[in-house]
């Protein structure tokens, strides 16, 4: 399925974001060393023009390392090369990279030796090249850089890849223009600025976490990148860098309000952003007790179409559990179960129109089908849309507010957690039958993974044992399961499936204050 441009007037290519910065400010604050925006420039320009003398264009380039100068500057240095980056969560383990590097056809997959040896040799594709982060960058650094540049905006920059509904993670298609004007929406409605710094501790791999690059660049700002072990070493690092602006989910928001924060870290700060999940009535006056009288921004987005919508810091207090309205280059319609727009207070479908629509999922017509269809025809940007899958409802006031979701997708953490893939580690341990797994509500992650499996009569404790340590090994910690039940029989519903929603009530109904 071939979709068509987005209808937007020409933006530039994404690799000139820098230029947009004075060369004299600070750009990137890296552990070592700070680089201006003139310093960021030349190192991306320079692993560009490595890139181009060892790949053709189109190839794509899979980056799975820990936030630095590699994870910050690949994203524009790969678009510069006419290449793709396919950015990996450091979080994933080897059966999910094995999958993402199969599936992108990735030419090469730049990480650190450990994460390179912790990956067996049916898992790197033959096609697919490994090399080491540090000595890409070295090798980089005596390259002539490469110019901006001159990429139609059309033209595929990313493959992020995502949980759907059901299956392994799918490459979402993402253009210069999507990231571009994503950046510009970001930093318009956040007010950012050439002063601000913004301390990058999301994923570099999810939308929301490379935009904190994208966005801040575009303002002229300094973003510090941080992998943080603690909660703590979040508010140690706003106050080491004087951060003003600060992007977490929900369940981070709940740690980081749990730690003490000195003056001296909230000081300069001016936004806290949140996406991934809700934030409820509680814990945002959490965060004003813990941060002071700080804006609060609430997001709502899917990778699909990055951004949908945000609610203005001035009306949290007196509508905080709205999702808000469009964020700018978005049209968000409320479609009813007629295909009609919803009424004000009616539920329907948020179905995403405009030009951060992305290009549909890599290699996959039928997903890209089901999901990305022709905008309603009261659209006021026509073209193509993204239907949501989420229930939502538009109030009097425009303000929209999320009801339900209509997939079986688990959100915990901020991340998407796709049901099947967490049924497919349990089955490859030897000791399941079946295995059936869902969300369930919980107030710390949002929701939680639960896992219902069968096994043999009598299972021995020390079987059960290996199945916990299976997991262990073959899911990340975000897909671990909070609860596993062992059944000697599984529900079967009248099509002969196994009845997940009566699982999902027996399990509510048995489950333990300490497992809720």
């Amino acid at each position: 399925m071939v979709l068509p441009a987005s209808p937007f007037p020409a933006t530039p290519p994404l690799d000139s974001l820098p230029l947009r910065g004075r060369p004299v400010d600070s750009a990137l604050i890296l552990r070592g060393e700070t680089l201006t925006f003139a310093q960021l420039e030349r190192r991306v320009g320079q692993l560009a023009a490595w890139l181009t003398t060892q790949f053709e264009p189109g190839a794509r380039i899979a980056s799975w390392a820990a936030k630095g100068e590699l994870t910050c500057t690949l994203p524009l240095a790969a678009v510069r090369a006419g290449l793709v980056h396919v950015p990996i969560n450091p979080l994933l383990k080897r059966a999910q990279v094995r999958h993402i590097l199969n599936d992108g056809g990735a030419a090469l997959l730049i990480a650190n030796t450990a994460r390179i040896d912790s990956l067996q040799a049916a898992d790197i594709p033959p096609f697919c090249r490994t090399a080491e982060e540090g000595e890409v960058l070295l090798r980089a650094r005596s390259a002539v850089p490469l110019p901006p540049s001159s990429a139609d905006p059309d033209t595929l920059a990313a493959l992020l890849y995502t949980s759907g509904s059901t299956g392994l993670p799918k490459g979402v298609m993402v253009s210069h223009r999507n990231l571009w004007l994503g950046a510009m929406a970001v930093a318009d409605y956040l007010r950012l600025e050439a002063t601000d710094v913004t301390l990058a501790v999301l994923p570099l791999a999810f939308d929301y976490g490379q935009n904190q690059l994208l966005s801040t660049w575009y303002a002229g700002g300094a973003v510090a990148p941080l992998d943080y072990l603690l909660p703590r070493d979040v508010a140690k690092a706003c106050d080491r860098h004087q951060v003003t602006t600060l992007a977490a989910v929900p369940p981070l928001w709940a740690q980081l309000c749990e730690v003490t924060w000195p003056d001296e870290a909230t000081r300069s700060l001016k936004r806290l952003t949140n996406s991934g999940g809700a934030l409820t009535p509680r814990l945002i006056g959490t965060m004003r007790r813990t941060f002071g009288n700080v804006d609060i921004v609430p997001m709502y987005g899917l990778t699909e179409a990055f951004r949908s919508t945000y609610l203005p810091p001035h009306m949290v207090a007196t509508h905080p559990t709205s999702i808000g309205a469009p964020v700018p280059f978005a049209e968000v319609l409320v479609v009813n179960d007629a295909g009609l727009p919803a009424a004000a207070g009616e539920e329907g479908e948020l179905v995403h129109c405009g030009p951060l629509v992305t290009q549909g999922y890599w290699r996959d017509p039928v997903r890209t089908a089901q999901r990305f269809r022709p905008a309603p025809a009261w659209s006021c940007y026509g073209g193509m849309a993204v239907c949501s899958g989420d229930r939502v409802r538009r109030d009097a006031d425009g303000l929209l507010y999320f009801v339900a979701r209509q997939d079986e997708m688990i959100k915990s953490a901020g991340n998407r957690i796709s049901p099947e893939e967490v049924e497919a580690a349990a089955l490859t341990s030897g000791v399941v039958a079946e295995a059936v797994a869902f969300g369930l509500p919980d107030d710390q992650l949002g929701q939680a993974v639960y896992l219902v499996v069968r096994g043999s009569m009598g299972m021995a404790q020390a079987t059960q044992l290996r199945l916990v340590q299976h997991l262990a090994r073959e899911l990340p910690s975000f897909m671990q399961p909070k609860q596993i039940a062992w059944r000697d029989a599984l529900p079967l519903g009248p099509n002969g499936k196994i009845d997940r929603q009566r699982l999902v009530r027996e399990l509510t109904e048995t489950r333990t204050p300490d497992a809720a």
